[in-house]
């Protein structure tokens, strides 16, 4: 039980009641987020082989890592790769003097997320590892018992809930494009998009602004690309319940003729050509960029799920505002921050800070129920490493 939870109101209106709102989603297949998923499973792949062979998850940190755009030439009916994308994974690992090949591990971890996850052959990837030993100290903080756990940086995390009209919305659309239902029916869309939506004004139709790579194979000419964007755009309509402003490919020329002047792709990706990925630049642990909102800069994906505050306080922030907004009676919304000091033991950290919107005042009760939750799930923080290692914790 840690003293230092600071239950206060939230200094603004829950999101949905403000004048003007943006959010933004990275897809499965942006630059950023592949970078971000290929150095997770790296990590998580290495937790798992540590953890069989040595009884215990060993340090490292994988959370640097770059996604390199390749050449292509589109082309209606089919284009090619003329230069591989390449992804480099950059990092810390323990190695025990060669005991164990991180190297191997982490690229045999990225190559299995590409095949299971993204739909172009996974030969237009070369996959470049760069991991070194880490440091004695950040060694040291690794627990040789799992109930004595440190933090391996001065950080904080942050959460919230529940999600807004606009956020809700953004995700929703998110799922749809990704889905195979989607796929099926459009074959041509790429699994690289980003979905950007703001509104202006409380009840302000959304405008929502998605940038969607299109298969080149499965386009015969400019005029079948357009009559495919109105198509997508009917169907991403059809599919919300109130009216959106949506927009596709909005740097597309009209008048285009041949592939040029629109977003045509040999493999769905833009890091074919036009765009690079870097691990931390791309969603939250939310699965959304919220500037209006507390956000933490930390990269998520790829550091370790034991010691690195970087992920547990973000994972768990954002776990602890789900449970007190769907847990505690009369909460409108939720912020958590977690502020974490190395060294020091992960489940006491300097300071837990719960905001609230609710209708009522902070009452006594009502701090109280807040404070157990979160001492909870701090009593508990193991649980956020086997969460992340079961593929069931929020990342990016």
């Amino acid at each position: 039980m840690i003293s230092n939870v600071i239950v206060k109101p939230l200094p603004r209106a829950p999101m949905d009641r403000l004048e003007f709102e943006m959010c933004e989603h990275k897809g499965i297949g942006h630059p950023d987020t592949i970078a971000d998923a290929v150095c997770e499973a790296a990590s998580r792949e290495l937790s798992l082989a540590y953890r069989e062979r040595f009884g215990r998850i060993l340090h490292h940190n994988l959370d640097k890592g770059l996604l390199i755009a390749g050449r292509s030439v589109p082309h209606f009916g089919g284009g090619a790769i003329i230069e591989p994308m390449k992804i480099i994974i950059c990092g810390r690992a323990t190695t025990l003097g060669g005991k164990i090949d991180v190297h191997e591990i982490a690229a045999t971890a990225a190559r299995r997320y590409l095949q299971q996850h993204i739909r172009c052959d996974p030969g237009n990837f070369k996959i470049v590892t760069e991991i070194k030993d880490g440091s004695a100290s950040l060694q040291a903080v690794m627990p040789v018992r799992r109930d004595i756990i440190l933090c391996n940086d001065t950080s904080f995390g942050v959460g919230y809930a529940p999600y807004s009209r606009l956020e809700n919305i953004v995700l929703q659309l998110a799922g749809l494009l990704k889905s195979d239902e989607f796929r099926q029916n459009f074959p041509a869309a790429g699994d690289d998009f980003k979905i950007m939506a703001h509104r202006v004004g409380v009840n302000g139709v959304p405008v929502i602004t998605i940038a969607l790579a299109i298969i080149d194979k499965h386009v015969e000419s400019a005029s079948r690309y357009f009559s495919l964007k109105d198509a997508i755009r009917s169907r991403l309509n059809s599919n919300l319940a109130a009216p959106a402003e949506i927009r596709i490919n909005t740097l597309d020329d009209p008048d285009a003729t041949d592939e040029q002047g629109i977003y045509l792709t040999v493999t769905g990706l833009s890091a074919e050509m036009g765009d690079d990925g870097q691990v931390g630049r791309g969603n939250r642990a939310s699965g959304l960029i919220t500037p209006n909102r507390a956000m933490s800069l930390e990269a998520v994906a790829g550091k370790n799920p034991v010691s690195h505050v970087g992920k547990i306080y973000n994972v768990m922030a954002t776990l602890i505002s789900r449970d007190i907004y769907e847990n505690v009676g009369n909460v409108d919304e939720v912020n958590v921050q977690l502020l974490s000091a190395i060294g020091k033991p992960i489940d006491q950290p300097q300071a837990a800070v719960v905001e609230l919107s609710t209708p009522a005042s902070i009452t006594a009760e009502l701090s109280g129920q807040v404070k157990a939750i979160v001492n909870r799930w701090l009593a508990n923080v193991g649980r956020i490493t086997d969460l992340v290692l079961e593929q069931k914790a929020p990342l990016y």
